[in-house]
């Protein structure tokens, strides 16, 4: 956060992949530290201290980078890579995506079920269009997502979704225009490039809705 109590603008800032050698905004990237053990830790809410070593958001990328054991190089000595290293970074983009969607809700940015979004989407109130992976295609297509870049994702499931609103499944849910909205859209992105979705999405990049 900056002194004003903001968040940083995690788009402008800008670090190299140890996989691709790209230079990109941290947003389409993933954040390891090495612990005090020598042991390389998931830092994907960008917090923990330490030197940061920075991997693109996919599934691939995070692959090579443990198989090549690049980690060693980026980090100038020897370290222990766990064996579930990328399941976890997986899981902890998706507790963190569920945590800030729940906030979203609870701050009145957020709303689920198919009448309340759709009454968002007509009003032009959601930014943010946030649909099951595993709901009826046909049911989705009937709401047509915002206009612009990184306005719609499909990469949690029903039950998934439905856990940050507290209720077993949930199909649709829209987001208003906030800081909590970006940091959704941010780890959406994220998480739709380590599930490896539809091909995955290289960093930086989102899928543009006509």
């Amino acid at each position: 956060m900056t002194r004003g109590g903001r968040e940083k603008d995690r788009t402008t800032t800008e670090r190299r992949c140890i996989v691709t050698g790209e230079v990109g905004g941290t947003a389409g990237l993933i954040r390891f530290v090495v612990g005090p053990e020598g042991v390389v830790v998931p830092d994907v809410a960008g917090k923990l201290p330490g030197r940061g070593i920075w991997v693109t958001a996919r599934r691939e990328a995070l692959a090579t980078a443990v198989k090549k054991n690049l980690f060693s190089r980026a980090a100038r000595q020897q370290v222990t890579l766990p064996p579930t290293l990328v399941e976890d970074v997986e899981r902890r983009l998706l507790a963190q995506l569920s945590e800030r969607l729940s906030l979203a809700r609870k701050a009145g940015l957020a709303v689920a079920g198919r009448e309340k979004v759709l009454d968002w989407l007509v009003k032009g109130d959601a930014v943010l269009l946030l649909q099951a992976s595993d709901g009826s295609a046909r049911e989705k297509s009937r709401l047509r997502p915002p206009p612009g870049e990184g306005t719609h994702f499909e990469v949690l499931t029903a039950s998934e979704l439905g856990l940050s609103f507290g209720r077993e499944h949930v199909i649709h849910a829209a987001l208003a225009a906030g800081g909590l909205t970006d940091l959704v859209r941010e780890d959406a992105l994220r998480l739709s490039g380590v599930r490896e979705l539809d091909g995955g999405i290289p960093a930086g990049k989102v899928r543009q809705t006509k």
